[in-house]
């Protein structure tokens, strides 16, 4: 499957002494922690869409949360392989286009080119392979007949069709990135499209794997029956694919902690033997005015409809950015009109024939972003400089190019 348009991404300068520690929270460790690879490629997964109602705001964090670890891991010299899944065949999308009399492939489709329009326009780095559930089903195959013959696949319902799921109790460190209870996890596990009720399973957390056909439904042909994948093995499967065990970082809102990646994380650890990731990254929810933000509640805020108002994608990115990434916030229409205005006195100090030095806030800069990603930290560093500059004489002729240059670096915002 096709990304979008890659981006041009400037170098921003570099002084001496600057260091190059990235340090993030890591969910599974429950704190902060130093972040590699020290050198060569670094490799992250990032959960992608159900094509429907695309892209919200929740679906804009989580985006330019990741785009900022990737250009903070180029601006240390590394290269980033970097894979994003669409789960372009699931249960809420074939029951959106039930509703919409849509056939789910054409709301598929569409979807995921307004999603590929909207990483444009917010200046998000595409990911190096950009991946379907639809496209990936002999992917899914192979890893449930890996996990087959590793005894942690079982069957569940007719005899001659069965379903399949997968056993937790074969991965000896299942609840390793959630954390929780059994009370939390099953009922968060049954709010999160798990089934625990469902007769003949072993353990009430374990996941399906594999759904045989049903009346209506789409399907392929496996060895195990015409059916399609479950969600979570759709993840697993692409990962492992595109960038082996033990990759530096699986990403995604902090929504998909458990159960999406805590099965993702016990079916790569029991198909590989090895750490399914290394770190385990998650963005805040976002809410609406004070209240949650959901496609269930239909309360959304498009980044599409912004850009048909006439907003510019990059006082939406500022606004973004003006929290931290890991924190749950509401967006408004006050942090819109705050972000526009931000965006204006930066470019007008980036038009300036001179300005303020640009080293230090550079490497305030690069120190924010280092410190887990502090983008509040690193947007008050510019704020300061572009004052100062509007406010102050100066004749570093130079400056205002080079902090231009730095804040589509390491920001993504284009001055």
């Amino acid at each position: 499957m096709l990304a979008w348009k890659a981006t041009s991404i400037p170098s921003a300068a570099r002084h001496d002494g600057e260091g190059h520690a990235l340090t993030i929270f890591d969910s599974a460790a429950g704190q902060v922690v130093d972040l590699g690879p020290e050198d060569g490629t670094a490799r992250m997964y990032v959960c992608g869409i159900t094509p429907y109602d695309a892209t919200h705001m929740g679906h804009a964090n989580t985006y330019v949360t990741f785009d900022l670890l990737n250009r903070v891991w180029r601006d240390h010299g590394l290269a980033v392989n970097y894979t994003q899944n669409v789960t372009d065949v699931d249960d809420p999308l074939l029951e959106r286009a039930d509703q919409t009399g849509v056939d789910w492939r054409q709301l598929a489709a569409d979807q995921i080119q307004l999603f590929r329009e909207d990483m444009e326009a917010l200046n998000v780095i595409p990911p190096d392979a950009y991946v379907g559930a639809v496209e990936s089903i002999d992917l899914v195959v192979e890893l449930i007949e890996r996990l087959q013959q590793r005894g942690a696949i079982y069957a569940v319902g007719d005899p001659d069709y069965p379903d399949l799921y997968f056993r937790r109790k074969s991965d000896d460190e299942f609840g390793s990135v959630g954390h929780l209870d059994g009370t939390e996890a099953l009922e968060i596990f049954a709010e999160r499209g798990g089934d625990p009720a469902r007769p003949g399973k072993e353990d009430p957390l374990d996941c399906l794997v594999w759904r045989l056909e049903r009346p209506g439904e789409p399907a392929w042909d496996s060895p195990f029956g015409r059916g399609r994948p479950g969600w979570h093995i759709e993840c697993t499967a692409i990962s492992l694919k595109e960038l082996g065990p033990g990759f530096d970082v699986q990403g995604g809102g902090s929504d998909l902690i458990f159960p999406h990646h805590e099965m993702c994380a016990a079916e790569g650890r029991v198909a590989t033997g090895e750490d399914f990731a290394r770190a385990y990254v998650h963005g805040g929810m976002v809410g609406l005015d004070g209240e949650k933000m959901s496609k269930s509640l239909g309360n959304l805020v498009l980044v599409s409809q912004l850009r048909a108002q006439g907003v510019d994608p990059m006082a939406i990115r500022l606004a973004l950015l003006a929290n931290r990434y890991r924190a749950d916030w509401f967006w408004t229409a006050d942090l819109l009109t705050a972000a526009q205005a931000r965006l204006e006195r930066w470019r007008e100090a980036a038009r300036l024939s001179a300005a303020l030095p640009a080293a230090d806030v550079i490497a305030q800069l690069r120190t924010a972003l280092n410190n887990d990603l502090d983008a509040p930290a690193a947007l008050a560093v510019v704020d300061a400089w572009a004052s100062g500059s509007l406010d102050i004489d100066s004749d570093d002729a130079e400056a205002p190019g080079q902090v231009a240059q730095a804040v589509d670096a390491l920001l993504g915002v284009r001055l």
